[in-house]
């Protein structure tokens, strides 16, 4: 049987994965939210306007259209927790928890993760005053 997937996104990345999927014999039908020109250019795959924000309209979706699994391209949904919420709803996804999309959308974070466990970086400072940044380049 032959799997319906959604992407999450509108760029280059989610138009490959759009494109690469409906290659497979295993996947029957892409849909992309919210996709571009691009991937609603082919038979297999076609966009969809539901709203990538409400993850609770957005599971209830997945379960009407009967999608199989998510794949999730863009860091903004990865770091509001669409994948947990997905997954707490019963729908199969793909991505990084909010938790461990952290490393991509927080730099600092990331830099502090890497500090904490001794992975090498350039040089850093976190600051919340743009006086206090200029002093410290200058």
């Amino acid at each position: 049987m032959a799997a319906r997937v959604l992407i999450i996104g509108s760029g280059g990345r989610e138009h490959t994965l759009a494109w690469k999927l409906a290659q497979s014999h295993h996947v029957k039908q892409v849909l992309v939210a919210p996709g571009n020109a691009g991937t609603a250019c082919s038979e297999k795959i076609s966009n969809t306007a539901i709203s990538i924000s409400d993850h609770t309209a957005l599971a209830q979706f997945c379960k009407e259209k009967k999608i199989e699994f998510v794949v999730v391209g863009p860091e903004a949904p990865l770091a509001a927790g669409i994948v947990g919420n997905l997954r707490s709803a019963g729908v199969r996804c793909f991505g990084p928890t909010a938790e461990a999309a952290q490393l991509e959308s927080s730099k600092r974070f990331a830099k502090e993760f890497m500090d904490r466990h001794g992975i090498p970086t350039a040089q850093w400072k976190a600051f919340t005053k743009p006086e206090e940044a200029c002093s410290f380049i200058l």
